[in-house]
């Protein structure tokens, strides 16, 4: 318990703050420049300069710093005052010097159990020379130091401040100081660099550096953010630009998009936004289930059913009607029908010759579906999204699979070939391999993954490929193993660069209020098309009750088109503001509530501060959309002003942190704990009465800067808003 108080962070305010007293805070103009060293760290330069005012246009060029602007301050700083290979050095005597732990007592025995008791093998002692090896070899392979060496984490709690940095722990030993002088040389190296943005830093405890924004920054950024509401709120693109596929969404064609495919398409579509934002080239891939065994069903059933459909020049004025009913028909027909399916796996090696008649009537199942699923992304407003399908990648399978028999690393298997793997074993405990070629000669799903990861990886631009950086693959927490031996399968035959990331975005299940699988009363999997409409339908029927003096045609399509959003945000954020990892309950009830950390209840609040804007700013009347204030000076005149402020201004850390993370339940998190702290402010702090118009236009300031970071946040999840509710 003391440890956690030592960590606290409690640099001191410049100014003793009160609900009565008034401290007019006089922003800074602030810009970071960087510049690449040969150790591809960046190195720092902050050019600062102070004025009474800052105009809208100076207020422009403020940047909002964030955990990376500290990280990066105090890795300059461990590098400019510690040698690594010395502190390697320091570490590896450390640990080899380390004396051993003493061994507790044993009670004391009787004289007949001392006699059975057998002496214990003394540890190997290790020779000079071993432990010279052990040092040169850490001396060798130090590095520069670097963000995961600076310690520097958010603070832990908001009284100790907004950043604490523990380096000199760790550094203490190895560089033959004890932390808290360690600690001071950080300090007096780290002091220049962020002095005109942070306060003093304080060394707590036993070498704990706390560090706290200067209220000059904080004025200067919230003003900053209001300045640009309606962009990017001052947050400046990512110096480490990186090409970023995500795989998500992947319906399969002829069926149709139900619940388990909500999940998949709302997170990836989320990440995607939030990458894209960040200044990332973000590729949207939508993985089709358009290829397989199913397919011979389906062109027989068509053959027999929609013989037009086997035309190319007839098959685009085929209606196929419900698809779901005819891939029903087109299964109950195999499962009964032995010559149908005897001519349905005919039809699969028709297909994969590219014989035209099956060509056609796939073709035609493909449009069908894709107009289908277009409907759904529309509704949920899902843009940009590629479709690649498993077709696709068919060209690519049978080099995979020679790739990997000219490696060694496939062999036969019971006629069929795969690719044995260290670490996973069946339940009876033999090896359990990964399966790339089936006996038949057909490929499977691990094929096509392999193929794609080349493709998205390795295989150049001018050749189609898309050279990736980074590959996400968002799908069911079941598919977890299949990812990982794929994964590691596509390693260690070198189809991916070392540099490259492959990552595995899993999901839990979404259930029914009862826990168990989410179905219809008849047992039936949940149309997704079925579960929006609903939502959109109990919102509009909540926001009629409470309109229901108007019979204005106009007014009741406003109605309509609002219900849509609150509709579809409930079943996005319902779904978003859980750890993606966690199974949820789906209830219409919890996720139209206007209480908790709803949709509904962050839009209404996104309106209530338009509301107190337009009233602010005199132009209550006005039923269009209103122009949004210019920013001014900030005014910091109560605790809740500057709660709300540090709060804002931890937007970069935010988003920096899903970036990494990929857990899209922290920007709810955030936006909800945002509406909190503006309705504490909303509520010590008048706008429209403040004692001054200064005042006034500082708190006007402070609303536009909290509406266009609800508004941004609410945007990467992927939902509208509206202005008036």
């Amino acid at each position: 318990m003391m440890m956690m108080l030592w960590c606290g962070v409690s640099i001191r305010y410049t100014a003793a703050f009160s609900t009565t007293k008034t401290v007019m805070v006089r922003p800074i103009t602030a810009r970071i420049l960087f510049h690449q060293t040969s150790s591809k760290q960046s190195r720092l330069f902050l050019s600062t300069t102070t004025s009474e005012k800052v105009s809208s246009s100076s207020s422009s060029h403020v940047s909002l710093y964030g955990i990376d602007w500290v990280r990066t301050a105090v890795v300059k700083s461990l590098n400019d005052l510690f040698d690594p290979k010395e502190v390697a050095r320091g570490n590896a005597l450390a640990k080899l010097n380390k004396p051993k732990k003493k061994k507790k007592k044993k009670k004391k025995q009787q004289p007949e159990e001392d006699e059975q008791q057998q002496p214990q093998p003394e540890e190997p002692t290790m020779s000079k020379e071993e432990k010279n090896a052990i040092v040169d070899a850490a001396v060798a392979a130090a590095k520069p130091f670097s963000y995961e060496d600076v310690m520097v984490t958010p603070a832990t709690r908001d009284d100790f401040g907004d950043y604490q940095c523990n380096a000199a722990m760790g550094l203490a030993k190895a560089v033959g100081m004890n932390p808290r002088e360690c600690a001071t040389k950080i300090v007096e190296r780290l002091r220049p660099d962020i002095q005109d943005i942070m306060e003093e830093p304080e060394i707590a405890g036993p070498g704990f550096i706390n560090l706290r924004f200067k209220q000059e920054y904080l004025a200067a950024a919230a003003r900053a953010m209001a300045q640009d509401a309606q962009g990017k709120l001052a947050i400046p693109p990512t110096s480490n630009q990186k090409k970023i596929v995500v795989d998500y969404s992947s319906p399969n064609i002829a069926k149709e998009m139900h619940v388990g495919h909500l999940r998949s398409t709302i997170i990836g579509d989320t990440l995607c936004n939030l990458l894209d934002f960040c200044g990332h080239d973000v590729v949207r891939l939508n993985h089709v289930g358009d290829w397989g065994t199913q397919f011979g069903m389906l062109v027989e059933h068509l053959r027999d059913e929609y013989p037009a459909a086997l035309n190319k020049e007839t098959s685009q004025d085929v209606d196929l009607g419900d698809l779901v009913m005819l891939y029903k028909a087109a299964k109950k027909r195999f499962d009964e029908d032995e010559d149908f399916k005897t001519r349905a796996r005919e039809g699969v090696v028709k297909l994969q010759a590219g014989n035209a008649e099956e060509i056609a009537a796939w073709e035609s199942l493909c449009a069908a579906s894709r107009v289908e699923y277009q409907k759904i992304y529309d509704v949920l407003n899902i843009k940009g999204l590629e479709e690649r399908g498993e077709s696709f990648y068919n060209p690519l399978l049978s080099g995979v699979v020679e790739d990997l028999e000219k490696q060694e690393l496939a062999v036969e298997s019971n006629g069929a070939k795969v690719v044995y793997l260290e670490g996973y074993e069946a339940r009876d405990g033999s090896p359990l391999p990964i399966l790339v070629q089936k006996s038949d000669g057909g490929f499977n799903y691990a094929t096509t993954d392999l193929a794609a990861i080349r493709q998205r990886t390795t295989i150049a631009a001018s050749e189609g490929g898309e050279e990736a950086d980074r590959v996400l693959y968002v799908t069911d927490s079941g598919q977890a193993q299949h990812f990982d031996m794929v994964f590691q399968a596509a390693r260690k035959a070198s189809f991916i660069p070392d540099s490259v990331s492959l990552e595995h975005v899993p999901f839990g299940l979404v259930q029914g209020e009862d826990g168990k699988k989410f179905a219809t009363r008849s047992g039936d999997t949940v149309k997704l098309k079925d579960l929006l409409n609903e939502a959109v339908r109990i919102a509009g029927d909540d926001l009629k009750s409470r309109n229901e003096d108007s019979s204005d045609a106009a007014f009741a399509e406003r109605i309509d088109r609002v219900a849509t959003i609150v509709g579809i945000a409930a079943v996005k954020y319902a779904d978003l503001s859980m750890n993606r990892e966690s199974n949820y309950r789906f209830s219409y009830e919890r996720m139209l509530s206007l209480n908790g950390n709803t949709a509904p209840y962050m839009l209404y609040a996104y309106a209530r501060i338009c509301g107190i804007i337009r009233k602010a700013s005199g132009q209550e009347g006005s039923d269009g959309d209103f122009e949004w204030p210019e920013a001014s000076d900030v005014i910091i005149s109560h605790d809740t002003e500057l709660e709300l402020i540090r709060n804002l201004v931890k937007l970069p850390d935010l988003i920096n942190d899903v970036e990494q993370s990929l857990y899209p339940h922290k920007l709810c998190e955030y936006l909800f704990q945002t509406s909190q702290k503006f309705n504490q402010f909303y509520g010590a702090c008048s706008v429209n009465n403040a004692d001054t118009p200064e005042l006034k236009a500082s708190r006007l300031t402070l609303c536009t800067a909290t509406a266009g970071t609800i508004r941004l946040i609410l945007n990467l999840l992927g939902i509208q808003t509206v202005e008036r509710l």
